[in-house]
């Protein structure tokens, strides 16, 4: 699973993970899936995170441990 700044961008913009899922069409569950890592974002809901906090993928997603396979 991929590690993510999910949690710490949230926190910057003061918004919930109930916002933010329903601001990128998931449940709020899936948003905590994500940020534990029990999850791992599909690429449409990875692009869809990223524009809603103006990044792109590679700076919100950590692919560093995927890389090195």
């Amino acid at each position: 699973y991929l590690r993510t700044k999910i949690a710490e961008l949230r926190k910057q913009k003061k918004i919930t993970q109930e916002e933010l899922a329903n601001a990128v069409g998931v449940t709020r569950q899936t948003i905590t899936s994500i940020e534990v890592e029990k999850y791992t974002a599909s690429l449409v809901l990875a692009h869809k995170i990223a524009k809603y906090f103006d990044s792109t993928i590679e700076e919100i997603f950590d692919f560093s441990d995927w890389e090195e396979q």
